[in-house]
């Protein structure tokens, strides 16, 4: 009995180890939300206004620009799929991996079109090279903390991969898979289409909310007047751009936010559930002492009983 104490104890140490560590990763994640949710919320004066500007420069151009025409080929579709570069988060990249294999099987089958993966976060990309998948580009290391930096050479890399020719290996249109972060308790896969863009009827929808007040207030939005130099399309050619890196830093963000809601409600599982298996070995051990208490006495009683026999027999 006394090696099965031991061993119940040498478990509880270990489990109450483990505690420590999810309950010190819980707290972390939890500071980190916080933060997300201020950088999300940060943007919203720039996506307001950067949306304005491009709708504004749209409506003043003529013919389609080359990052808002559709493709006629409609041969080839980018997938832009972000997950974590660590582990621990629930089921937060696996997820956004299901809906991104839900995607391709999509685009295949009823558009018979080819899907060229770009990988955000070292889950996603484990996967691809698990199945020796080819990938045609990945970036890792900033999936807990993403800034605009982070964003530049995503964008570049989707925008460059658009704007080549179908016959030379480019993209008919892209589109991203991310976590949209909604509360602590609730975060949701989102399939989104970013090439081409399609930002007028955006702007007609913001503007409703955020342009529009006083008199105009719940009517048609009045657009103000610009004049353009050196002309509308210099500047749709510089601000769509733009709106692209916003777009993937805005997925970025959520998707952080996303991942550490994920994982503050794991670890929170993880303490709560290492909790019940400490009460439970601690019953179990209480149940070893006893019975090995239980064990000597009847080991005394029973010596004191032989010692009582022989003596009256003597």
């Amino acid at each position: 009995m006394g090696a099965q104490l031991r061993v119940f104890r040498r478990r509880i140490k270990s489990v109450q180890a483990t505690k420590k560590i999810t309950k010190a990763m819980e707290l972390i994640a939890s500071s980190r939300i916080i933060k997300a949710q201020a950088a999300v919320q940060a943007t919203e004066p720039y996506a307001r206004e950067l949306l304005r500007a491009v709708g504004l420069a749209a409506s003043h151009t003529r013919g389609d620009h080359p990052l808002t025409a559709k493709a006629r080929l409609q041969k080839r579709a980018a997938v832009l799929l972000i997950t974590a570069d660590r582990g621990l988060a629930g089921a937060y990249s696996v997820n956004a991996i299901r809906e991104g294999e839900r995607l391709a099987e999509l685009l295949h089958a009823e558009r018979s079109m080819e899907v060229v993966p770009f990988i955000v976060g070292r889950k996603g990309l484990a996967f691809y090279n698990f199945r020796e998948r080819d990938v045609a580009d990945s970036w890792t290391g900033f999936t807990d903390s993403p800034t605009y930096e982070d964003a530049k050479p995503i964008a570049k890399a989707l925008l460059d991969r658009f704007l080549m020719k179908t016959e030379d290996g480019g993209v008919d249109e892209i589109n991203i898979i991310y976590t949209r972060y909604f509360n602590r308790g609730r975060q949701e896969v989102r399939v989104g289409r970013i090439l081409p863009l399609e930002v007028v009827e955006e702007v007609i929808d913001t503007s409703e909310s955020h342009i529009t007040g006083g008199d105009n207030a719940g009517g048609t939005p009045v657009w103000p007047l610009y004049d353009f130099e050196p002309s509308a399309e210099e500047a749709l050619d510089a601000l769509l751009p733009k709106y692209l890196e916003y777009l993937v830093y805005a997925a970025l963000l959520e998707s952080s936010a996303s991942e550490h809601a994920a994982r503050q409600r794991a670890m929170s599982s993880a303490t709560d559930n290492a909790d019940d298996l400490m009460k439970s070995l601690t019953r179990q051990a209480n149940q070893a002492r006893q019975a090995e208490i239980t064990q000597e006495i009847s080991e005394i009683v029973g010596g004191a009983d032989a010692l009582a026999s022989a003596t009256s027999g003597s």
